[in-house]
């Protein structure tokens, strides 16, 4: 099997993507993966991540490749949850306090912090309209980020998010209020269901 076809291969396998560390893991050196750049067989679209020419690379999933730490939330994981329509101008995501990345300036990317103790607290994986699977927070730890952010989001998005959630038979309104004591919002939580419900 010659280098082309390899990668046809590791592409196909891995719905699209291919990381330079795949490429050097099959014996495919870096210089390899610049000419079929060049000749148009893929297509970088991040530092160490390839394309097929015929995927249409999905930005959630690029986003995090470029930013493993960072976990979607708030307005862009109303998105994801489909607890909005709105398609998010920039992305928002949740890194731990005092990590660093080079994205930090990047103006398509809202950060918010956590502290690493409730960093972890509610992360799930959802499939994107791309395919892909990203880590975001589930819909109770977003609500409880949404409320507490709700003055540097849009509330409109927020609130009607809110009464979804209230609306949908499924929902966990002990988890909800259990990650708002966590998170010590409690009061401000109870406030907007009080409101609600």
């Amino acid at each position: 099997m010659n280098a082309v076809d390899k990668i046809y291969s590791i592409i196909k396998q891995n719905g699209g993507y291919l990381t330079t560390k795949e490429a050097n893991d099959n014996g495919i050196k870096n210089y390899m993966l610049f000419r079929m750049e060049k000749r148009g067989v893929i297509e970088r679209v991040a530092h160490g991540l390839y394309v097929g020419t015929d995927t249409i690379p999905d930005p959630f999933f690029v986003l995090q490749y470029r930013c493993p730490k960072a976990i979607f939330s708030n307005e862009t994981t109303l998105f994801l949850h489909n607890f909005s329509d709105r398609n998010p101008l920039r992305f928002m995501v949740t890194i731990p306090s005092g990590w660093n990345t080079p994205l930090l300036t990047d103006e398509e990317i809202y950060f918010f912090y956590s502290s690493p103790k409730k960093f972890e607290l509610g992360v799930c994986e959802v499939q994107t309209s791309y395919g892909t699977r990203v880590k975001v927070y589930d819909i109770e730890r977003t609500l409880c980020d949404c409320l507490r952010n709700i003055d540097k989001l849009d509330r409109d998005i927020v609130l009607t998010a809110l009464k979804k959630y209230v609306r949908e038979t499924n929902r966990d309104g002990a988890k909800l209020l259990k990650y708002a004591e966590v998170l010590k919002i409690r009061d401000i939580v109870y406030r907007y269901l009080e409101i609600l419900i």
